[in-house]
């Protein structure tokens, strides 16, 4: 998943007892004085005030969950904001301990749980100061603005008058970014200065494009029949001025600082060790995105196990083709031009087919398929050349926005074929796609929940597809079934390799050589990969430990319920909770399990 704002913003959660909403008594307030007679009552209450602060004070999270209300308006990036947020996740925490956790159900309980760590964990980066390194090649506001129009509704001229408003924003975003900025360069907490020289290029690709050539404008290629053709041309003159006028001279002015003042101070070493309190980020990082016990260490002995045991698999598979070692069978895949892509059409392709081809077989997996739609699309040029095969952006029912599963198209030739097939599933169905989808249909859940962010969850729920996958019959060609046990070792391989750089003090290098020596992925995709773990440390550990543990509570209900174990009703279970940390899950599965096994007795 790219759309790293999302997740950020869903947890800073804040007070609305700490600053008034304007024009009208807070929800907060109203619940106080009205004293809810229960203790879920009360919890309720204040889910429902602090989800309301969430949306009004982070615009873009609105838009995403199809809450059109402040559609044109955009965030306040500040390091004043920052702060203000700290405070109100901190009477928040106040003000979630004097509602007491006895006579809650389990999804209360489990509701209560989540958000006290969710306020607590907002409170621990802002006290590391992660949010003063806001940007890298793989996530920032310049590009996220860029995707905006991806999110937004475009069905009426009001639509697009929103997107201009929040186009004419862009200026003081971008200010407010750099301020912050210059305080981490104050403070020496930056990303290393090569992959900050990428932001910078990023920028100014953006800035340098004509304003109706610009990813601004695409909302122009498609209007509405509601629109009439006199409001499309006062909308479109409109819409170009704004990208004219303010939004690529803030590109431009952003690139300039980046190139010129940014990224010359940015950092030498590639592991988040070198930075002050390095060590400290690290493991709030594993943490954030894993919420594991395991430090980085036992994280990379158990890395280390994995390879070599996956190895074995992809020795096993390579023997039936006529190989006697993994070396010559790689070289073989390197070298064979059947095994790479011909064309960008036929990478669309490819995805669409094992999209529909999964969806025929969704009954197998869960008792009720999604019932929002999924595209597959290219993914957006100006984030491709630094951006994984493919990712996921996230629909909503709300809005009637679609999943969409992006495929990367940049430099098609130089991609193998492989695991197109394993990044269908994981990315769509019965991956990303469902996982999300089901979670924005729990109607019954506080929205927070719906729309949490846990990578070691969701990711873990990823992979665990790709494996379903086969349990589903797919995967009859061998050199996808190798490009699936490729997958399986490429997320061994980052438990190694962003423990060993953020850990061990490995170099870029060594990463690459790993990647090397253990698959036969394509050289544009081990350069990615590799910046990727650089930039974001600990949340390339989410997809393996995530789904050790889902298989893990798989085997341990099927031994228990024998006969009875239905699969699709542990999918269900575990789908049913929403995103949760890991220790949640396991707690909430085991007590189904426990359920489960007294029925008929």
């Amino acid at each position: 998943m790219n759309h790293r704002w999302i997740a950020e913003r869903c947890l800073l959660l804040g007070a609305l007892l700490t600053v008034a909403l304007p024009a009208r008594v807070s929800l907060a307030q109203a619940a106080t004085q009205k004293q809810p007679s229960s203790n879920a009552a009360q919890l309720d209450a204040f889910f429902a005030a602090d989800w309301e602060y969430e949306l009004e004070h982070h615009p873009e999270t609105a838009t995403y969950v199809g809450d059109t209300r402040f559609n044109d308006r955009l965030s306040d990036y500040s390091a004043a904001e920052e702060t203000r947020e700290a405070a109100h996740a901190e009477q928040q925490l106040k003000l979630l301990d004097k509602i007491p956790a006895s006579d809650l159900d389990e999804q209360h309980m489990i509701s209560r749980e989540m958000m006290q760590r969710e306020l607590e964990a907002s409170l621990e980066s802002y006290r590391l100061k992660e949010w003063e390194m806001p940007v890298s090649q793989m996530n920032g506001v310049h590009l996220d603005l860029a995707a905006m129009y991806s999110q937004m509704p475009f069905r009426s001229a009001q639509d697009y008058r929103n997107y201009i408003a929040r186009l004419r924003q862009v200026p003081r975003v971008f200010d407010q970014e750099m301020s912050v900025m210059r305080q981490g360069m104050q403070d020496h907490l930056m990303e290393p200065r090569y992959l900050l020289e990428k932001v910078a290029v990023q920028s100014q690709d953006i800035a340098s494009t004509a304003p109706e050539k610009s990813p601004f404008a695409l909302p122009l290629e498609h209007f509405p029949s509601a629109v009439s053709a006199a409001e499309q041309q006062t909308l479109r003159a409109d819409l170009l001025a704004a990208i004219a006028q303010s939004v690529l001279p803030a590109y431009a002015l952003f690139a300039t600082f980046v190139h010129d003042t940014y990224a010359p101070a940015g950092r030498t070493e590639p592991g988040i060790w070198a930075l002050p309190n390095g060590e400290a980020l690290y493991r709030n990082a594993i943490r954030e995105h894993v919420q594991t016990t395991m430090d980085a260490n036992a994280i990379f002995d158990e890395g280390m196990r994995e390879v070599h045991a996956i190895e074995a698999q992809m020795l096993a598979l390579a023997k039936t083709q006529g190989y006697s070692d993994l070396p010559s069978f790689h070289k073989h895949i390197q070298s064979d031009p059947k095994l790479r892509a011909t064309s960008a059409d036929q990478l669309l392709g490819l995805y669409q087919h094992y999209e529909d081809q999964s969806r025929s077989k969704l009954a197998e997996v869960v008792p009720v398929p999604p019932v929002l739609p999924l595209e597959v699309v290219p993914m957006d040029s100006f984030r491709a050349p630094n951006a994984v095969p493919a990712d996921y952006s996230p629909g909503s029912i709300a809005s009637g926005r679609p999943g969409r599963v992006n495929v990367n198209l940049y430099n098609p030739s130089d991609r193998l074929l492989l695991n197109v097939e394993a990044i269908a599933y994981h990315e769509g169905l019965p991956g990303h796609h469902l996982q999300f989808s089901f979670a924005d249909g729990l109607k019954e859940l506080p929205q927070f929940r719906r729309f949490a962010s846990y990578d070691a969850y969701s990711e873990g729920w990823a992979l665990y597809a790709e494996l379903l996958g086969k349990e589903l019959g797919f995967y009859q060609d061998p050199y996808s079934e190798y490009g699936r046990l490729q997958n399986e070792m490429w997320r061994a391989i980052r438990l190694v390799v962003d423990t060993g750089v953020h850990e061990k003090h490995w170099t870029r290098q060594q990463m690459v050589d790993f990647f090397k020596q253990h698959t036969a992925m394509d050289d544009q995709n081990i350069q990615t990969e590799v910046d990727r773990y650089i930039s974001w440390p600990g949340q390339a550990l989410s997809y393996r430990l995530g789904q050790q543990k889902i298989l893990e509570l798989r085997e341990r209900a099927r031994v228990r319920l024998g006969e009875r174990f239905d699969v699709r009703q542990f999918h269900a279970r575990v789908l049913s909770l929403g995103p949760v940390p890991l220790d949640v899950l396991d707690a909430s599965v085991t007590r189904w399990i426990d359920e489960e096994s007294k029925v008929g007795k």
